[in-house]
């Protein structure tokens, strides 16, 4: 019987790429089920959201520090001297058609990213999913969210209004700060002095050509190697480290991922339309001798600008140059706990001598340092965030600002310690409790009177599957330690 033409097609592509194989065998790998997962999918497709709307936004926007004199739909602002950027941005505001939304769509896109990102990480960090063998899947996701924090700043730069010139201000001071090269940064960065006249144009070209091109590369690589290794999973009856439970790809898992895209397509499409974000019209145009009241950056750099707000103004002197200590070391910390995160797998396996590959992801009670160590760094964030917005703070809570600075520079070195000796203390607790419900089974509620007159509460013995889970891992140090201390005559 002759082959149909499309048997035909097929059957030459296969023969030149191989499609036929890699299907066969990619297209019905399994992926565990579990909401956690979706994070991940929620990081890829606002990413695509960014895309798009990015895209569209080149077709409008101009990237000139080009002075014009302003008169278009927003009246407050007509006769107002201002760059091409700042123009052009109010016009997709209010001339261009959906313009406004998109803006919005593009900006809530990227919080969401970044938002995603972290969170994501966060699971892969508590579960510890990044041990061997997936320990530079880890570094790919870490540099995605460092390029995706710069790439944040770069974008809400480009508006060139007075909250994004005072975001500026404070990139100038932190390079200014940087010995001996500090002021030849400057220079290269914004062409001149502070401000400049091609700081928009440079960060359009890393905002959409340079860092989306590295990021979409990572991306690729990220899901590639996610594909290449065995999806973590759980544990539970029948999972082991070397297997996968769940369903395929095709059609399943598919299906279910196309309706999440659209889910969360809508869902920032939602956002846009009924909540205001960088309402650039508000801030009005840049200019050198101004500053914005109670400006604040995203979210995701608040914490770096907390770091400076913090830090005492320490100046020493030493030959002949003057360190500016209060700008020099948050500049260097900031750094310092991005690396900490990136090499935290190698440093994890150097430390406890683990060299075996993990696919079965842990409870996080199960391990009470690692546990203790993630909930103590998001303390340290937290608490600079609010450093970072030390301002807005005072006046909320009618309190002094210095009264604020201070419980922060007391916070960043107390609260990390307590949250991590209290997380790892409730961790051992809630192993301990565990250990209590597989010797005595559940509590039933009901109470039974012994013939001697004692009551007690029944207990109902658990499932396998719940067994499973509760024991389907290692011992702490901590238990086994005790146990070998009780068993001692």
């Amino acid at each position: 019987m002759r082959a149909s033409r499309g048997e035909r097609v097929a059957d030459w592509f296969d023969g030149r790429l191989g499609i036929h194989a890699l299907g066969r065998k990619y297209l019905r790998k399994v992926f565990p089920d579990h909401w956690s997962f979706l994070l991940g999918e929620i990081c890829l497709y606002s990413f695509a959201v960014l895309i798009l709307t990015g895209v569209w936004l080149t077709f409008f926007f101009h990237p000139s520090m080009n002075e014009v004199v302003y008169q278009g739909s927003y009246v407050p602002l007509n006769g107002v001297r201002m760059s091409e950027a700042y123009a052009s941005t109010l016009d997709i505001s209010f001339e261009v058609r959906g313009g406004l939304l998109i803006r919005q769509l593009h900006h809530w896109a990227a919080l969401v990213f970044v938002a995603g990102m972290l969170t994501h990480m966060m699971r892969h960090f508590f579960t510890g999913s990044y041990r061997k063998p997936r320990e530079v899947n880890w570094l790919f996701g870490w540099l995605l969210l460092f390029l995706g924090m710069f790439e944040g700043l770069f974008g809400y730069s480009l508006p060139d209004d007075l909250l994004s010139g005072t975001g500026l201000r404070f990139v100038n001071g932190a390079l200014l700060a940087v010995p001996i090269v500090g002021t030849y940064l400057s220079m290269f960065l914004f062409g001149g002095e502070f401000p400049g006249d091609d700081i928009v144009a440079r960060f359009y070209a890393l905002h959409i050509l340079v860092i989306p091109g590295i990021m979409a590369a990572l991306v690729v690589a990220h899901l590639v190697l996610v594909v290449y290794h065995k999806h973590t999973q759980f544990a539970g009856p029948g999972r082991t480290e070397r297997n996968v439970v769940g369903t395929p790809f095709m059609p399943v898992y598919l299906a279910k991922a196309g309706g999440f895209f659209f889910l969360v397509f809508g869902a920032l499409t939602l956002l846009a339309a009924i909540a205001t974000v960088n309402p650039v019209w508000a801030y009005g145009p840049f200019r050198a001798d101004q500053v914005s009241t109670g400006a604040q950056p995203d979210w995701y750099l608040g914490f770096a600008e907390g770091l400076v707000r913090v830090m005492p103004g320490w100046e020493i002197n030493l030959w002949g140059h003057t360190l500016v200590l209060g700008v020099l070391i948050p500049i260097l910390v900031f750094p310092l706990l991005m690396i900490l995160i990136g090499i935290h797998p190698f440093l994890e396996s150097w430390i406890t001598g683990d060299k075996h590959e993990h696919h079965l992801l842990d409870r996080p009670r199960n391990h009470p340092v690692r546990t203790g160590l993630g909930a103590a760094w998001i303390s340290v964030y937290l608490i600079l965030l609010a450093g970072g917005g030390n301002d807005i703070v005072a006046t909320q809570l009618h309190l002094s600002i210095n009264t604020v600075t201070w419980v922060i520079r007391i916070g960043v070195l107390v609260l990390p310690v307590a949250v991590f000796v209290l997380t790892r203390r409730i961790c051992l607790g809630l192993q301990q409790r565990d250990r209590d419900l597989i010797a005595h089974g559940r509590e039933t509620g009901i109470v039974k009177r012994l013939p001697h007159g004692e009551y007690v509460e029944l207990h109902e013995p658990l499932d396998q599957t719940r067994l499973h889970t509760l024991t389907a891992h290692e011992r702490p140090r901590e238990f086994v330690e005790h146990d070998s201390r009780a068993e001692l005559p």
